[in-house]
């Protein structure tokens, strides 16, 4: 044996080696023929196959694929719209003989098909519905497609509706309608805050008016009784209640200067605002009040006369005991 005929039985033997051996990976599966005619489905791991008669005719994966097709079509009221269905399929384990002879091109067979089962729903729907929808949608795919493929050896694990996308001026046309709508809804609930706040605070101004008129009523109480307690101290040295009130009165006529003097920001101006101004009030105030003693006693005089009388027609005499309504005045 020469030497150049060693290299090649050692290099062809390597060859008839490499051909015998293949490594299959995981989630995968290879198809053998031998002679152009399907042997067998290898699974992952080491394999042997016959050299030069059997070869390996194609790989396939059994993991989850997925395959997003875009359809274009027409709803109930003339919207076109675009709608991305996404559609995930694995082939089955036991049917990848039919995987692989019975469908050259799957994603081809499982585009056909979404496009035939949306453009034969989408149109009997409205654009609202088709938002609305859209899960109803992507079960009648999964389901129609899943009865369609399973014929050829592929499982749908699912179809989803991922994207709805109207024509632009529609799209334009419906963000105008939801923000008039939002802005409609903000206005409303504006109004309802505006007539609450007014509602709050009439209750609450009418509310101030009553605790308002109630602490003037217990002032003008307190008042009354200050007065009341003052009369009765006058009285009690010799002063009758006329001269009592006229002097309480000019009293608080001077406590109220003096309160109005006191506030450095006041911008009331009182007149008359002189000496002589108590003074004659205080004679003004005691010739009333004589004057009205006065015609109380004559009034009274009047009304023993006409409506006191005996049984016999004779005038009732008058106790002499009895003072006069009046006659404390020269007291």
């Amino acid at each position: 044996m020469s030497l150049f005929t060693t290299p090649l039985i050692i290099l062809f033997l390597f060859f008839l080696l490499m051909s015998t051996i293949f490594i299959v990976k995981q989630q995968s599966a290879a198809i053998v023929e031998r002679f152009g005619k399907f042997q067998s489905v290898r699974g992952p791991g080491f394999q042997i196959k016959i050299p030069l008669v059997d070869r390996i005719a194609g790989r396939l994966s059994l993991k989850v694929l997925q395959l997003d097709v875009v359809v274009e079509t027409k709803t109930s009221d003339d919207v076109f719209v675009k709608l991305k269905v996404s559609v995930q399929y694995r082939v089955v384990d036991s049917k990848v003989f039919d995987a692989f002879y019975k469908l050259d091109f799957p994603q081809d067979q499982i585009t056909s098909y979404v496009f035939d089962l949306i453009r034969s729903q989408v149109p009997k729907m409205k654009l609202d519905d088709v938002f609305s929808k859209q899960d109803d949608i992507a079960v009648a795919v999964k389901q129609s497609l899943g009865e369609a493929m399973d014929e050829y050896g592929y499982f749908i694990v699912k179809a989803l509706v991922t994207d709805i996308e109207p024509d632009a001026e529609v799209k334009i046309a419906m963000n105008r309608i939801n923000a008039a709508d939002r802005e409609k809804t903000a206005a409303q609930y504006e109004g309802d805050a505006a007539r609450i706040l007014i509602v709050e605070k009439a209750k609450a101004e009418a509310e101030s008016k009553r605790l308002q008129g109630q602490g003037i009523a217990d002032q003008r109480r307190e008042i009354a009784k200050g007065i009341e307690d003052s009369v009765g101290t006058l009285g009690s040295v010799g002063i009758n209640s006329q001269e009592a009130s006229a002097l309480i009165v000019v009293t608080q006529h001077y406590d109220t200067l003096q309160s109005i003097g006191g506030e450095t920001n006041s911008n009331l101006i009182l007149l008359p605002n002189s000496p002589q101004a108590g003074s004659t009030m205080l004679n003004d105030m005691v010739a009333a009040f004589t004057a009205s003693s006065k015609i109380g006693e004559a009034m009274q005089k009047e009304n023993q006369k006409t409506s006191i009388s005996e049984p016999d027609g004779g005038v009732e005499p008058k106790d002499p005991q009895t003072p006069e309504f009046g006659d404390f005045e020269g007291e």
